[in-house]
């Protein structure tokens, strides 16, 4: 057997080496020429040359059969070893499936000996159910017995501490009872809570009335209510510390009830408002209760005065219960800073005693003007009376009271909506009147500034400074309301306004037309000129730049509406205003008016221009042959009318209508000039000085008051006078450079060339073309030869 495995090892080594060579070249075996190569190499490497060695062919031969052999033995156990691991995973399964099947039996049956059971326990289970259900009715019972019995022993322990003057006990039960009434609040023993509360309200109420009359007794001691003003020097009573002590007590004590106060106080709040309304808001919260019971004498006095039939209630006069609260407020905030502002921060209120008393007589200044408000929507003089009355309150309840501005005051109740309405349409109507009123005046045109000069850059007609002082009343008194909403509906009144009065500008602007020059027309103009300055400021105020962005964020069609995506996306990034529409009317409106004032200037001065224009240019002597120069005489009518007709558009316009207006008449005069007189003429030396000498010496200077360099708004002129009176060596040069420019710009092959443009640079020739230099070289008449 030893042996046998020792002669098979070298057998296996061999075939293993063969058989890795066949796998090496099996990758040949699909190449004929490649699998013979391959077999010459395998006989040459394992046989070789020498032919004694083909004794090895028949172990070799013995080898691969060998290895055949082993091969073919491991296919046949492979394949027989694939049925019977089948076979044993069905099996398994079907041993699986049998205990299953057995499993499910017994589920089956225990299923069924469960249902019988409950069946048979179910009674029991009912009976047990029953009385679960009486152990838990009594429970409740019994802790329904003790809530009541804790009550009424805390009743008992208040009547108690009542009885022997105990009241920081009493009012430590009353507390108790708020607590108690606090965690019943989502209970539905409704009969139970209404009788805590009806035991806590009388409790309550004694407790209180009893404080508020030693309170009351003690605030008569220190002559409460201050209704005039307070003497500087008062002579302190013998008693003064022990009133103090007694007021120090009592406002704690107040104080301590607060907690039950403010629980019955909101109850009665919430049950008095429809349940579909906000909830109540900060602002609403209740009183401090001794602040409260502070306001009943003013409270009184208040009704007494400004309610039922007497002479002070009436709804013509507003201002008798407005300015008698602010005084009122005035009179006791030295009382409630010095007094009682100290014994609560003491006691550790995080209240102010002066903002507290001045939020009690709000209330009733609340409410009578809300009442009052429904009453006058139906009278445009009274509404607006009362409303100016609210606005002039408010202002200084804020500044003079120093009332926060985070607690309403009486603004907001002019935020309803009728009264809004009634508010906008009342002022609409209003200033339509005034304006009606400010264009009839007889005054209407006139500056008011017109005899000072220093206060009168702007030359605004009365009629228009009027108007925009009605627009600058009506934003302050929009200003503080405090709904961004409701500010845009009267902005978008503003620019209603704006744009009817711009119409009314225009019409009578047509009606005026006929007279450009006229002192109304004037005013018409330096009107638009100062509205567009007033609205210019107003695009860029803070406060119309809030209303902007608030226009945007809320989408207000009435201001934004027929503007594009584009339009509102400047509006946001603050590029634009809501003004510019306005703007961009007035300023077409402004620009057809001096366009037609200045064509009509023009025409006059056109005419004065024609004996100038026919004058003698090409025999007019040289300058050397004259002692001095002097203006042409012909150019006189025209001189005056130039410098008649900037001295009164000086006069009549303001100063920024003004400078566009001497500069559009410097650009016409400069046209006019030089196509009708330069251009259709020719020129002798003579001619040309005198030319150069009128321009610079006498027209320039008409306009020299109103700029340091004149001259460069008559660029034709200047230049053609510079081109005109060159001497006759550089007028030489010149044409022949020109023409040599000309004809080398035809032939295009003059690249190289510097063009004619720098060679008149450099004679100060910027605005004129070589073409017009060239036809005015053509107007001189003193060339060589001729």
């Amino acid at each position: 057997m030893a042996a046998h495995t020792a002669k098979a090892e070298p057998a296996m080594n061999n075939t293993d080496t063969f058989h890795t060579k066949s796998l090496d070249s099996g990758s040949l075996s699909a190449d004929p020429g490649t699998l013979h190569d391959y077999v010459v190499d395998f006989l040459q490497r394992e046989v070789g040359s020498d032919m004694k060695s083909l004794k090895n062919v028949s172990e070799l031969l013995d080898g691969l059969v060998e290895e055949n052999s082993v091969l073919e033995e491991q296919v046949l156990s492979v394949s027989s070893s694939v049925p019977p691991a089948v076979s044993l995973a069905l099996c398994a399964a079907e041993e699986a499936s049998a205990s299953l099947e057995e499993l499910l039996k017994r589920e089956r049956l225990i299923s069924n000996k469960l249902h019988q059971h409950l069946q048979g326990a179910q009674p029991w289970m009912d009976s047990l159910g029953q009385t679960l259900n009486q152990v838990d009715t009594i429970e409740r019972h019994m802790k329904y017995l003790r809530c009541l019995q804790h009550i009424e022993e805390l009743s008992a322990a208040v009547q108690q501490c009542l009885m022997t003057s105990s009241v920081w006990e009493a009012i430590r039960a009353v507390d108790s009872m708020a607590a108690l009434d606090a965690g019943l609040s989502q209970s539905g023993c409704t009969h139970l809570q209404d009788f805590l509360r009806e035991t806590l309200h009388f409790w309550h109420k004694i407790i209180k009335d009893r404080l508020a009359n030693d309170f009351e007794k003690i605030l008569t001691q220190l002559h409460w209510p201050i209704i005039s003003p307070p003497t500087q020097t008062l002579t302190p009573t013998a008693n003064s510390q022990e009133i103090s002590s007694q007021l120090e007590l009592l406002v704690t004590q107040l104080l301590a009830l607060q907690t039950s106060d403010d629980l019955l106080s909101q109850r009665a709040l919430l049950s008095s408002v429809p349940p579909t309304t906000q909830p109540v808001s900060p602002a609403q919260t209740p009183l401090c209760l001794p602040i409260q019971i502070m306001l009943q004498p003013l409270s009184k006095r208040f009704r007494y005065h400004f309610y039922g039939n007497r002479q002070t209630n009436t709804l013509s006069k507003p201002e008798w219960y407005l300015t008698q609260v602010l005084m009122w407020m005035s009179h006791s905030s030295v009382f409630m800073e010095e007094r009682i502002q100290p014994i609560l921060e003491r006691a550790g209120a995080t209240i102010s005693a002066r903002v507290e008393l001045c939020r009690g007589l709000l209330s009733l200044v609340q409410e009578k003007v809300s009442s009052d408000a429904c009453r006058l929507l139906y009278d445009d003089l009274l509404f607006c009376h009362l409303v100016e009355e609210v606005l002039q309150f408010e202002k200084e309840l804020r500044s003079q009271q120093a009332y926060p501005a985070a607690l309403p005051g009486l603004l907001h109740l002019l935020l309803d909506d009728a009264t809004l309405q009634k508010w906008l349409v009342v002022e609409k109507k209003m200033a339509v009147e005034k304006m009606d009123a400010m264009l009839s005046a007889e005054g209407a045109w006139s500056s008011q500034y017109k005899d000072i000069s220093d206060m009168d850059e702007l030359k605004a007609p009365d009629c228009a400074e009027t108007f925009m002082t009605l627009l600058q009343v009506i934003t302050e008194r929009y200003r503080p309301l405090p709904c961004p909403s409701a500010q845009l509906k009267f902005l978008g009144l503003q620019r209603e306004l704006l744009d009817d009065f711009r119409i009314r500008l225009t019409q009578v602007m047509k009606e005026e037309s006929r007279c450009p020059l006229g002192p109304r027309y004037c005013a018409i103009l330096n009107a638009a000129n100062y509205i567009c300055t007033i609205l210019a400021d107003w695009g860029d105020n803070v406060f119309f730049l809030q209303l902007q962005q608030a226009a945007v964020s809320l989408g207000e069609e009435g201001v934004l509406g027929g503007l594009g995506l584009m339009e509102v996306g400047r509006l946001a990034s603050l590029e634009g205003s809501l003004f510019e529409g306005l703007l961009a009317l007035l300023d077409r409106l402004k620009a057809d008016m001096l366009g037609r004032m200045l064509e009509w200037s023009m025409r006059e001065i056109a005419d004065k221009t024609k004996p100038y224009r026919q004058d003698k240019w090409l025999s007019l002597p040289s300058q050397h042959d004259q002692s001095t120069m002097s203006l042409s005489s012909s150019a006189c009518p025209m001189m005056l009318c130039v410098r008649d007709r900037l001295l009164h558009l000086h006069q009549v316009l303001s100063l920024s209508l003004f400078q566009l207006a001497w500069q559009g008449l410097a650009e016409r005069l400069d046209t006019l000039l030089y196509q009708e007189v330069i251009l259709s003429n020719h020129f002798s030396d003579g001619g040309a000085a005198q030319l150069q000498f009128d321009m610079t010496r006498n027209l320039f200077p008409l306009f020299g008051h109103y700029c340091k360099r004149p001259e460069n708004f008559f660029k034709h002129v200047k230049e053609a006078c510079v081109v005109l009176c060159l001497n006759v060596g550089s007028a030489i040069l010149l044409k022949n450079l020109l023409r040599e420019s000309s004809e080398e710009l035809l032939d295009s092959d003059g690249a190289g060339d510097p063009p004619p443009e720098s060679a008149l640079n450099e004679l100060g020739v910027y605005c004129l073309a070589p073409c017009d230099v060239s036809i005015l070289l053509n107007l001189r008449a003193s060339w060589p030869g001729q």
